[in-house]
């Protein structure tokens, strides 16, 4: 018997299967999906078994399996025809479209480690009459006989709820004995006492309309913020699970999935896993095991909890559809979305896209049927549209405000006054965005990507968001020796420094990338913010959607206009979005809720579409543009980024691709370029950049799998290929 192994190298030169023997004793145990243990050169490394056959026909000494790596967790077959799917959509290698399904404890290059947990428990190791007889004839009453006594009752015991003397001893004695017992991390228990809140009509119409779907069916729910979504879905998973199936529940973030995944532990209890990046791997592993045995109906995460092996799937949602998160930026560049289509179309089931601002593909696919439209358009309970303002701070400036307009320090006050929450969003961290001399002109910059590092006053230190390059501040400027250093721009600790002069009182918690680095920090901050210990809750955009806190009645938002400004096609869209999202967190409840916008651009038409709270407006002004300047969803795209350590080898390559496109791929598509990057030197790599745009080209994937094969072995030059880009 052979097997065919992917090999743990994910290098494209050797994307391929070898062949190796089974040994004797394996035979009947290894099947496709497993990992393996195998010798490759001189080295024992891992890989996955593709398939098994009976006969290989070459005359080759060929080379026997070592060993089964674990002989539970296995790949199943839809994963791997999934991989190979990935592959073929995004132009890795197969082995990194595996890796990329696995939590990280179970990838194929590992140390190994058994993640399995253990905890030690005490039981009796005599039957119960002579532990009865021997306490009688010992005549004491001690931590022994305490602990003889629970045994009587409970059968076990955890060892370390013990003194370690008396166990020592009754162990020694052969009265009881240890056992270990494997266990999962995360155990949670269903609210027998839940009041399930009854769905209102809209609610109950979207729930009817997708509930007797038993095909593949995709749903977009358009429902504004604050309407009850996620009630709709755990109805419509409830009904699932009744119905014998299982279900994947999809959020863009980490610091969203707690708040979620509580509500639906209360619901189901131990037949929910969660994944996210945030768990250890020895909790990966155990929610992973959890699925593989079927213990489980529901798995809620985010984007790489799509590949969790469930079997019998009925139903997926994907909640804030239109989120960034779930494209992954590295390869494999594959798309959550794109993937719950293709697990829905094998299980035959629905998928539902959720958000109260889709991606403008979705809604055009909606509108002309291709996705079935659903509407949630009030708020649920007593919940009601907050009011929109909009700031001028061209105007605030004049009078001396910088960061905090009249209207919102008003707004503050009154808030913190009537004992309510304010949430004030910055899209930025750090003290300050650029620190610069006024006496040479010298600004801090990264000597790798050739960007302005960032102020952190909190740790007195300088540092790239890019490639992670960090310096100590000094005191005067590390160019001319003058003190003229300048701190300019604007990031959360500034901004929270400011809010601490101004409201002196006012309990603020902060909530960004630096905040929440350590595991666990965004539930801590969520959950003391809903339980009221804080009265401002400051921080970046991930604060900005999903989060649901009754008392915030007010939500500031500083500089809304500077992802306005970002060259990216899509600027105005994630603009909206964002600001749109986070006006919804004000006004969830009782108490009527208020937005405050400040911007310099007062007349912006998508700022004003979101003070009207008008999304219908947006689209139709945004897909005016997009028809006219070709992008999607008129047209699909396709970026390639070409990358050296030289300037000239770079720019030279980027010309030669583009020629290439130009005469190999269809004349109706378009081939723009070649350009710099976005991010033009990034870890001392040069960065350019060809768009195509297309309608419908079928030499195009031929093309780009011939330039990537041209590239597999140059030394020099790198070439990313993004298929359906996010970014460009």
């Amino acid at each position: 018997m052979y097997a065919e192994i992917l090999i743990e190298y994910p290098t494209k030169k050797i994307d391929k299967y070898f062949t190796y023997k089974v040994p004797n004793n394996l035979q009947n145990i290894i099947k496709p999906g497993m990992k393996v243990k195998i010798p490759f050169g001189n080295k024992i490394i891992n890989g996955f078994v593709m398939n098994i056959k009976d006969n290989f026909s070459n005359n080759f000494d060929i080379k026997e399996i070592v060993d089964i790596v674990d002989r539970e967790l296995v790949l199943n077959q839809e994963l791997m025809d999934l991989g190979i799917y990935i592959k073929d959509k995004t132009l890795c290698p197969l082995i990194s479209a595996y890796q990329t399904m696995l939590p990280s404890s179970l990838k194929i290059k590992d140390n190994n480690t058994n993640y399995k947990y253990y905890k030690t428990y005490l039981i009796l190791n005599k039957n119960k009459e002579e532990i009865k007889e021997y306490l009688i004839s010992s005549k004491k009453v001690n931590l022994q006989t305490k602990l003889l006594n629970d045994l009587l009752i409970k059968e076990k015991v955890l060892k370390k709820d013990y003194s370690p003397s008396p166990v020592k001893s009754l162990i020694n004695k052969e009265l009881i004995k240890e056992v270990k017992e494997n266990e999962y991390r995360i155990n949670k228990e269903k609210n027998k006492n839940l009041i399930k809140n009854k769905l209102n009509n809209e609610q109950e119409q979207v729930f009817e309309a997708i509930k007797n779907t038993n095909q593949n069916t995709v749903f977009l729910l358009e429902g504004i913020t604050g309407s009850g979504k996620t009630e709709v879905y755990l109805n419509l998973i409830d009904n699932t699970i009744k119905n014998g199936k299982t279900a994947i529940m999809l959020v863009p973030e980490i610091s969203l999935t707690m708040q979620i995944v509580d509500r639906f532990y209360e619901w189901f209890g131990s037949s929910v896993a969660i994944f996210h990046s945030a768990l250890s791997s020895g909790e990966k592993y155990d929610e992973y095991l959890k699925i593989i045995r079927g213990e489980v109906s529901v798995v809620v995460g985010t984007r790489s909890a799509i590949f969790t092996p469930l079997k019998n799937i009925g139903i997926v949602i994907i909640d804030e559809e239109h989120s960034d998160t779930y494209k992954q930026d590295n390869m494999p560049r594959y798309n959550a979305i794109d993937i719950a289509k293709k697990r829905c179309e094998y299980h035959n089931c629905p998928l539902i896209l959720g958000s109260a601002t889709p991606t403008l593909e979705s809604r055009a696919r909606a509108i002309k049927g291709v996705y079935k439209h659903l509407f949630l358009t009030k708020r649920a309970g007593a919940g009601t549209i907050p009011e929109v303002s909009i700031v001028d701070m061209v105007k605030e400036i004049k009078n001396g405000n910088f960061i905090f307009s009249n209207s919102l320090q008003e707004a503050i006050q009154n808030c913190l006054d009537n004992g309510m929450q304010a949430i004030i969003l910055l899209n930025r961290r750090g003290y300050s965005t650029t620190i610069n001399c006024s006496n040479c002109g010298y600004t801090y910059k990264c000597p790798n990507c050739d960007i302005t590092l960032t102020y952190h006053k909190s740790t007195n230190n300088l540092r790239c968001h890019y490639c992670g390059y960090t310096i100590m501040k000094a005191d005067v400027c590390p160019n001319c020796h003058e003190d003229g250093l300048n701190y300019l721009g604007l990031g959360t600790e500034k901004v929270e420094q400011e809010l601490q002069k101004l409201f002196p009182t006012a309990r603020i918690i902060r909530m960004d990338q630096d905040t929440t680095i350590k595991k666990g920090s965004h539930e801590k901050i969520i959950e003391s913010f809903k339980n009221r210990e804080y009265d401002i809750l400051l921080g970046t955009q991930m604060i900005s959607k999903g989060l649901d806190f009754p008392y915030v009645t007010l939500v500031g938002i500083i500089n809304a206009d500077t992802s306005l400004n970002i060259p990216d096609f899509r600027s105005n869209e994630r603009t909206f979005a964002l600001l749109y999202q986070a006006s919804g967190r004000a006004g969830r409840s009782l108490y009527p809720g208020k937005v405050i916008i400040q911007t310099y651009n007062p007349d912006n038409c998508v700022l004003n579409y979101v003070k009207e709270n008008n999304f219908n407006k947006f689209f139709n002004y945004e897909m005016n543009i997009r028809k006219i300047l070709k992008y999607p969803p008129y047209y699909y795209l396709v970026s390639l980024k070409i990358i050296s350590k030289d300037y000239k080898t770079s720019l030279d390559n980027a010309t030669k691709i583009c020629d290439y496109l130009k005469q190999n791929i269809d004349s109706t598509s378009i081939v723009l370029g070649p350009t710099t990057a976005n991010l033009f030197k990034f870890n001392n790599t040069y960065r350019f950049q060809i768009v195509i745009k297309y309608r419908f080209d079928d030499k195009l994937m031929k093309a780009l799998n011939e330039i990537d094969s041209i590239y597999l072995n140059d030394k020099d030059t790198n070439v990313e290929i993004d298929i359906d880009p996010l970014h460009i």
